[in-house]
């Protein structure tokens, strides 16, 4: 048996099944008698997961390409998906991508992510990952089963939710090997700056790691006329050339709702792209034809990524001031998160008076957060709260959510 798997900790959302089964006494939520009937219907806003339709041009096109099915894919995808990735980023980012060289397909950015740290890090005693914390579990999974540690680098309320790489010490950059970017941020909704980036590769430069932008969440965002800025989009503006050790992550799960096809690209570094490739051809990790013809009709139109957007904009300006009525909390720059403080810093007692007293499931910050040896759990006080459900049923979820937060404070 690999060793390195005892070091993994519970995922986020075996961790809430065990909080919710819990009895009151336990998480010291009073007794049982006092606790009126909880609504009846159940809303849950804890998991990430886009539930707005497919749309149609996607569906059809996966359908009717399911005679590919009898033949072996290959790991770097078709040349019409590279091509029409490659099409995309260019429209999108303004950055030219060879679709040769700079780009592979990969079956979901979760994946992609957990893979790419197996094939960057040498585990080599004293082998650091870096990542922001809270932070998208993959990171630390991959990051430990690959033979590294993980150094985390907090987002609080006291610097704006963000990670101030300035703050890492040299020590700290000179054994690290890779770092995890989400921009913009799960669970934050936070964007990094051209100068935030800057700063990161003036690093990456100096030091030699490789930089994972996470950027699974780019295409949900709140004002049209500023989508956040991608890696790539950063290092060309830059005058960086060849995008040096970067590695860009993208997905359809988020921007097309199609989490279940599984599909999305890497971007960056040919050299890394080259080895990812190799690691991938032995990993068994080909996309299914249909999925990729699928993939190049969701790439190739962006009218139904204008109206996703459209829908979570209309339950963000429906829920943002009911929230902002009972405690302080800005609108986030991107993603369809919700993070939200707390009473008492104890999300979890928050977390299952929610569940078990008005039947709507959030998921605590401290479960997507660690403690270091200097610092708090920064995810502790906080809940995210994901707006997939419908409007009716995000609009309710949030009233019950405040009203829970109205006595609480």
């Amino acid at each position: 048996m690999n060793r390195r798997l005892a070091l993994l900790q519970p995922y986020p959302f075996e961790r809430l099944r065990a909080l919710l089964a819990q009895p009151a006494s336990a998480v010291g939520a009073g007794g049982e008698g006092s606790r009126p009937a909880p609504p009846s219907r159940f809303v849950n806003l804890s998991i990430g997961e886009p539930r707005h339709a497919t749309p149609a041009p996607i569906t059809a096109a996966l359908t009717g390409a399911l005679a590919g099915l009898s033949a072996y894919p290959a790991t770097a995808g078709s040349p019409a998906l590279r091509e029409a990735i490659a099409a995309w980023i260019g429209w999108r980012h303004q950055v030219p991508v060879d679709p040769g060289s700079e780009l592979l397909p990969v079956n979901g950015s979760r994946e992609a992510l957990f893979a790419f740290a197996q094939t960057i890090i040498d585990p080599v005693p004293g082998a650091l990952v870096v990542a922001p914390n809270p932070f998208y579990q993959i990171y630390e999974g991959a990051a430990l089963l690959a033979g590294a540690q993980v150094h985390l680098v907090d987002q609080s309320p006291q610097n704006d939710l963000r990670c101030n790489w300035g703050a890492v010490p040299a020590e700290v950059w000179a054994r690290t090997q890779l770092v995890f970017v989400c921009s913009p941020g799960n669970p934050t909704g936070a964007v990094m700056s051209l100068a935030e980036w800057q700063q990161l590769f003036e690093l990456s430069d100096r030091h030699g790691f490789v930089i994972a932008s996470d950027e699974c969440y780019s295409e949900i965002y709140l004002d049209e006329s500023a989508p956040p800025l991608s890696g790539l989009a950063a290092s060309t503006k830059l005058g960086r050339r060849g995008h040096e050790r970067l590695m860009m992550f993208s997905s359809l799960s988020k921007r097309s709702n199609v989490p279940g096809m599984r599909s999305g690209f890497v971007a960056g570094d040919a050299s890394l792209i080259s080895a990812f490739l190799k690691y991938r051809t032995y990993h068994g990790s080909a996309m299914n034809p249909a999925v990729q013809a699928a993939s190049i009709a969701a790439w190739q139109d962006e009218q139904h990524v204008v109206e996703n957007r459209r829908l979570y904009q209309a339950k963000f300006d429906a829920v943002v001031p009911l929230v902002q009525a009972v405690v302080p909390v800005r609108r986030p720059e991107a993603g369809f998160y919700l993070w939200l403080p707390v009473p008492d810093g104890d999300d979890c007692r928050f977390t299952w008076r929610l569940f078990h007293e008005l039947n709507t499931m959030v998921l605590p910050g401290s479960f997507l957060g660690r403690r270091s040896d200097s610092s708090a759990n920064p995810g502790a006080g906080f809940i995210r709260v994901a707006l997939v459900e419908d409007l009716e049923a995000c609009v309710e979820g949030v009233r019950r959510i405040c009203s829970l937060l109205s006595v609480a404070f």
